[in-house]
């Protein structure tokens, strides 16, 4: 049998490309179609108050599911980039 060795950047690279990346993909998409259905809401429901501050609850947590998925991803560029410069 042979083994195959594997670098730190080799396991990082399909680390992120195969699980990471898939994974911030779909929060992104969960994060924009809740800040959609707030707008949505928002916009249908302009004569009931307690429905229109629900659209206004999603939109507002859509941006800070947005925020926080851009600061992951930044993170995980940083910790690509940082394991890639010590090897």
């Amino acid at each position: 049998m042979i083994a195959y060795a594997k670098t730190v950047e080799e396991i990082m690279g399909v680390v992120v490309s195969e699980i990471l990346t898939p994974i911030v993909t779909l929060l992104f998409a969960l994060a924009i179609i809740l800040f959609i259905w707030g707008v949505v809401e928002f916009l249908i429901y302009s004569d009931n108050e307690e429905k229109k501050n629900i659209g206004k609850r999603h939109m507002v947590w859509g941006i800070i599911g947005l925020a926080i998925m851009i600061a992951v991803n930044g993170i995980v560029w940083m910790l690509v980039n940082f394991w890639a410069s010590i090897s």
